[in-house]
C-alpha cells in the first residue's frame, strides 16, 4: 500500500530513494507480470537451441500428432519454439534401467562447439531421454554448455520437469529456456528500481498461485507464464473466505480478456496440464481458463454475416470508441455504455471521460453491417460476449465435474460486476460476490500470496508396492534445503508441507493429482504420531483418488488397482492474512437514477456509489452500483447487501 497523494514515477515505481517516506508504508512488495505470457503469445522470446539424444531432435515438433482443431483441415499447428536448424543431438542413451550408451567428454565438447558455431544463440534447452530417472548425463552436458557458452541461459529438463512423457517435458523445458532471458532482464530491472525506491526486493507471483524470490522467478520463466491471472484467483479465494464462501468460481473480466478459475474448500485448484499459446507447460498452474472477451474486445462481422466479439482488442490506447482517443471500432465497453450499464460522462481516473455519443456512433457503424440499430447491435455485442464467458465458466466447472449451481461466482476486474448476474443466471447460480476492491483484487492477491515451491520426483508402481514414505522424505529434505538457501523468503522452520501423488487406474493413460495428506508445519515434521506408514499414505491416496475420479469422470472402479507415476511435495510459507472490515457509508456519496436497457426494455434504475453503502445496507435490483474502479449491475430478480467485510453479496430469489 502507499500513502495518500504519492504519485507514481514514469518508471513504474513509487518514490525516489531510501529516504522517501513512501518506503515506510510498504510492508510487502509483490509483483505479477505478463512478460512471459506475452513473449510466448507473440513468439518474442530468446533465440533458443535444443540439445537432445541422437534420433529424437524432432520430438518437440511431432508432438502428439494431434491437430489444434479436429475438423479444421486448413488450420496450422503453432510453430515450434526451436527451429530445426537449432536442434542438436548427442550420442548417448539411457533407458528405464539405467545407462545404455555412455556420454563421453569428447561428445560434450563436440556439441558445445556446434552450438557455439551457429552464433546468436541466447538460450539452450537440454532434454535427454529418461533424464527424469537418470539425470547424470543431462547434468554433465548442461555443465559443459554453461562453461563453453558464457552468458547463454542453459536449462536442463531434469531441473525443470523431472517427469516422463518426452514431448511435454521437451516442450516445457524449451519454453523455459525461450522465456527466461527476457523475464530475467525485466525482473533484474524491476529489482533495481525497487531498491532505489527503498521498498525492498519484490516477490514474484508464479503460475501456481504462490510467490517466489526475484532470483527464483528469474531463473525459470516457465513457472511465471500465468503469473498475472493467478494473483486474482488468490485474492478472490481469500476475500470470499472472509464472507464464509469456500466453494466458488472466479470471474476476472478486464480490458482484453476474461480469466475464470475454480476454487474448492478455499483453495484454488491447480493443474499440471496447461497449454499456453499452443505450448504444453506441464508445471503446477492455477487452473485458469482465459477467453478473448474483455471490455476492450472489438465487435466485428465475419464472412458469414455473424456478429463476433474478440479476440482483437482496442487496448488502453486508443481504447474503446467511447474513450474519444481515436478508437472507432465498437467494443464491449461501448455496448455497456450505450445500454446504460455505465454512465455517460463518467470519469476514469480523471484522464478519460466516457462519451455515449461516441459509443453510439461506433455501434451504428457496426449495426449498418448487420442491418441492426445501434441499440440492437449493443445488445447483441453484450449477448455474444456473455455467451463466450459463460462457455469459459462451463469449462472450469461442468467439464471439471463441478456443478456451478452449488458454487458462488466472485466477480472482479473492471467489468466483472457488470456482467456477473447475467452469467450466473445462465449457469443457474444464485450467489454473486463483488469485493470492495473488485477493480484491484489481483493486486490484493499478490500481496497475500504464500511463498511456494513445488518439488516432484518420478515414482512408478502400484499403491501398496512403492515406497511412498521414502519418496516423501527425500522431497521434504529437498524442500528444507531450498528454503534454507532462499533465506528470508522461506525459512525451513516455517514450512507447511502437503504431499501429493499423481495416480491413475492401471491401464489408464492420464492421471489425477491427489492429496496424500498434509505433512504439518516445519520441514519434514509430523504431528505427534510421527511419519505415516506406506499403508496409511496409500489408503489416503486411494480414497482421494476415487473421490477425484468420481467428480471428474462420474464413476469409480473399486476392484481395479491404482498406480502412482509421480510424487509431489508442495512447500509453502504462509503469507499475509489481513483482516478486512466494511467501511461505514460515506456522507454525501452520490446517488441518482438513469435509464438501463435490460431484457429488451428500458428501466429507470437507482444508481448508487459503492461508498454510499455501509455494512448491512441493501438494495433491490434492477440497480447499478458504481465502485471506484468498477461497476456492478444488479439485474431484476437480484438483491444486494454489503456484508461485514465490505463485499457486496448479490442473491437471486
Amino acid at each position: 500500500m502507499s500513502p495518500p497523494g504519492t504519485a507514481a514515477t514514469p518508471g513504474g515505481r513509487r518514490g525516489t530513494g531510501q529516504d522517501d517516506p513512501a518506503s515506510r508504508w510498504v510492508e510487502r512488495f509483490a509483483h505479477g507480470t505478463t512478460v512471459a505470457t506475452n513473449a510466448l503469445l507473440e513468439r518474442a522470446g530468446a533465440r533458443t537451441a535444443l540439445v537432445t539424444t541422437h534420433g529424437f531432435r524432432d520430438v518437440i515438433e511431432i508432438g502428439r500428432q494431434n491437430r489444434p482443431s479436429l475438423y479444421d483441415l486448413t488450420r496450422d499447428r503453432p510453430a515450434s519454439l526451436v527451429p530445426r536448424a537449432l536442434r542438436f543431438t548427442v550420442r548417448e542413451r539411457c533407458g528405464p534401467d539405467g545407462v545404455l550408451v555412455e556420454l563421453t567428454d569428447a561428445e560434450i565438447v563436440r556439441v558445445v562447439d556446434e552450438v557455439a558455431a551457429v552464433g546468436g544463440v541466447e538460450a539452450v534447452a537440454v532434454c535427454l531421454l529418461f533424464s527424469f530417472a537418470w539425470p547424470e548425463h543431462e547434468r554433465r552436458l548442461a555443465a559443459g554448455l554453461r562453461a563453453g557458452l558464457p552468458g547463454v541461459t542453459v536449462v536442463a529438463s531434469s531441473e525443470v520437469l523431472p517427469a516422463f512423457r518426452e514431448y511435454e517435458r521437451f516442450a516445457t523445458t524449451a519454453a523455459d529456456a525461450y522465456l527466461t532471458p527476457k523475464l530475467s532482464t525485466y525482473l533484474t530491472r524491476l529489482g533495481g528500481r525497487a531498491a532505489a525506491a527503498g521498498v525492498g526486493e519484490p516477490l514474484v507471483m508464479r503460475s501456481s498461485g504462490g510467490v517466489a524470490s526475484l532470483a527464483e522467478a528469474a531463473a525459470h520463466a516457465a513457472t511465471c507464464v500465468l503469473s498475472g491471472p493467478a494473483g486474482g484467483v488468490v485474492g478472490a479465494a481469500y476475500v470470499a473466505g472472509l464472507s464464509g464462501v469456500r466453494d466458488l468460481l472466479t470471474f476476472d473480466m478486464g480490458g482484453t480478456s476474461t480469466d475464470v478459475a475454480p476454487v474448492l474448500d478455499g483453495r484454488a485448484l491447480t493443474t499440471s496440464e496447461s497449454v499456453v499459446a499452443g505450448v504444453p507447460i506441464m508445471l503446477p498452474t492455477v487452473d485458469v481458463h482465459s477467453v478473448s472477451a474483455g471490455g476492450g474486445s472489438i465487435a466485428w462481422v465475419d464472412s458469414g454475416g455473424a456478429l463476433r466479439v474478440g479476440p482483437s482488442s482496442a487496448g488502453a490506447d486508443p481504447g474503446p470508441a467511447c474513450y474519444q482517443r481515436g478508437g472507432r471500432e465498437a467494443t464491449v465497453t461501448d455496448a455497456d455504455l450505450a445500454l446504460g450499464y455505465l454512465g455517460d460522462g463518467a470519469s476514469l481516473g480523471g484522464k478519460v471521460t466516457l462519451s455515449a455519443a461516441a459509443a453510439t456512433a461506433a455501434l451504428e457503424r457496426l449495426g449498418a453491417r448487420l442491418g441492426l440499430t445501434a441499440l440492437a447491435a449493443a445488445a447483441g455485442v453484450v449477448a455474444v460476449a456473455d455467451a463466450e464467458m459463460t462457455r469459459a465458466l462451463r469449462v472450469v466447472s461442468v467439464e471439471r465435474g463441478l456443478d456451478p449451481r452449488a458454487l458462488a461466482l466472485v466477480a472482479f476486474g473492471g467489468a466483472g460486476g457488470t456482467h456477473a448476474c447475467a452469467l450466473a443466471e445462465a449457469l443457474g447460480m444464485t450467489t454473486v460476490l463483488v469485493p470492495r476492491a473488485a477493480g484491484v483484487l489481483s493486486a490484493l492477491g499478490l500481496a497475500l500470496g504464500d511463498v511456494r515451491r513445488d518439488h516432484a520426483a518420478p515414482l512408478r508402481g502400484r499403491l501398496g508396492d512403492v515406497d511412498l514414505a521414502g519418496a516423501f522424505a527425500r522431497l521434504a529434505a529437498e524442500a528444507a534445503s531450498a528454503a534454507r538457501a532462499a533465506g528470508a523468503v522461506g525459512d525451513a522452520g516455517d514450512l507447511v508441507l502437503e504431499r501429493q501423488l499423481d495416480c491413475r487406474y492401471v491401464g489408464q493413460a492420464h492421471e489425477l493429482t491427489v492429496s496424500a495428506g498434509a505433512a504439518g508445519a516445519g520441514a519434514g515434521s509430523e504431528p505427534a504420531g510421527g511419519e505415516p506408514s506406506n499403508e496409511t499414505l496409500a489408503a489416503t491416496a486411494r480414497a482421494e483418488f476415487e473421490r477425484a475420479h468420481l467428480r471428474r469422470y462420474g464413476h469409480v472402479a473399486p476392484d481395479r488397482d491404482v498406480e502412482v507415476v509421480a510424487a509431489r511435495l508442495v512447500a509453502t510459507v504462509p503469507g499475509l492474512r489481513p483482516a478486512l472490515a466494511a467501511e461505514p457509508a460515506a456522507l454525501g456519496a452520490p446517488r441518482g437514477r438513469r435509464e438501463v436497457f435490460l431484457d429488451g426494455a428500458w428501466h429507470e434504475v437507482d444508481v448508487v456509489a459503492r461508498a454510499a453503502l455501509g455494512p448491512g445496507d441493501a438494495l433491490a435490483g434492477p440497480a447499478v452500483v458504481e465502485f471506484a474502479e468498477a461497476t456492478c449491475l444488479v439485474r431484476p430478480g437480484w438483491s444486494a447487501r454489503v456484508d461485514a467485510v465490505g463485499t457486496l453479496t448479490l442473491t437471486r430469489a
